[in-house]
């Protein structure tokens, strides 16, 4: 099934069935207005959302129009929880190599997680803002998933059950503003700007044989400007699993549904074949294997794609497609 938001209808938009090629789609206030409202009672909206589903990939419900990802916000356009994690070592690594400093091997153990800003995220084709070139902007194409109601505590094995939704992520960093950040010992603010996902959300179902019930075995291919940045696998050196991040997340706190992890920028091992999900990782092995970075960051009129398509090429999540532009306060 694949659920998708539509920007009307106020702060939490309309929620839509979308069919399985993306191309129709069909209101369900009947069912709920809201993605967070049918999430809040899943075990009832569940079967009566499969049911429209099911009429709207056999074009048999009269109600159902165009879908327009133009039109689409983030499938949760704002949730009670944003939980990234890093789950792709091989980032984590990179960054310390080309800093010449050692993997704290706490980390092979103990997943590192940040709480992002949940209160305003934007739609798939939104423009990513941003007042300054000099403050680095960056894309990271990331994996996400929506969970229902999870317990505080909850055991890794136990976790992927709440599992509900899966979603593409374009978690956008500002670079040359975390370092200042950090060095405070508080984390990340400035530097995590609004997040964009991508047009639909997806149950687990719909991935077929590519998800395992952990991770999705599928290549995230992200462009720059037309033109292919990176395709690592989503499936592949994924050294924490979303169970795993999930009870995480939830050793000392309850878990809201609407609640969204992210698996942290998706890295494979030989970034050199299939390139990468981010800049800054592609500037760190420029610095590791010649000395500095030559990669710039992103510009003002720069177009970054992030997508994820099935085994005969047809697109499960839709497209993240967005302009760089620059942001100007009103007076």
């Amino acid at each position: 099934m694949k659920l998708a938001t539509l920007k009307d209808g106020g702060r939490d938009g309309t929620l839509v069935v979308v069919s399985r090629d993306l191309a129709v789609c069909a209101p369900v206030p009947h069912v709920a207005k809201t993605l967070q409202a049918a999430l809040d009672d899943w075990p009832a909206a569940e079967a009566e959302l499969r049911e429209v589903y099911r009429l709207v990939n056999y074009r048999q419900i009269g109600r159902a129009v165009a879908f327009d990802p133009a039109a689409a916000a983030a499938p949760l356009p704002r949730a009670f929880q944003w939980a990234d994690g890093s789950a792709y070592l091989h980032h984590a690594e990179l960054v310390r190599k080309a800093r010449k400093a050692e993997m704290p091997r706490s980390l092979y153990s103990d997943p590192l997680m940040y709480q992002g800003g949940s209160d305003s995220f934007i739609g798939p084709g939104d423009d990513i803002l941003a007042a300054d070139e000099a403050w680095g902007i960056d894309f990271e194409g990331e994996v996400a998933v929506i969970t229902d109601d999870v317990p505080m505590g909850i055991a890794a094995a136990a976790a992927g059950a709440h599992i509900k939704l899966v979603m593409l992520v374009n978690d956008v960093s500002l670079r040359n503003l975390i370092p200042g950040e950090l060095t405070k010992g508080f984390g990340f603010f400035h530097g995590k700007p609004a997040t964009a996902f991508s047009p639909v959300a997806v149950t687990p179902d719909e991935l077929g044989e590519a998800w395992d019930g952990r991770t999705v075995h599928l290549p995230l291919v992200c462009q720059l400007n037309g033109k292919e940045f990176g395709r690592p696998n989503a499936g592949i050196d994924m050294n924490f699993h979303f169970p795993a991040l999930i009870a995480h997340a939830a050793r000392t706190r309850e878990l809201e549904a609407g609640s969204i992890v992210g698996s942290g920028t998706v890295s494979n091992r030989n970034p050199e074949v299939v390139g990468s999900c981010c800049i800054a990782e592609r500037r760190m092995i420029e610095t590791i294997n010649e000395g500095a970075p030559k990669t710039p960051f992103l510009r003002f009129g720069d177009r970054v794609r992030i997508e994820m398509l099935d085994a005969v090429g047809r697109s499960i999540f839709g497209a993240i497609d967005q302009k760089v532009v620059r942001f100007s306060p009103q007076a």
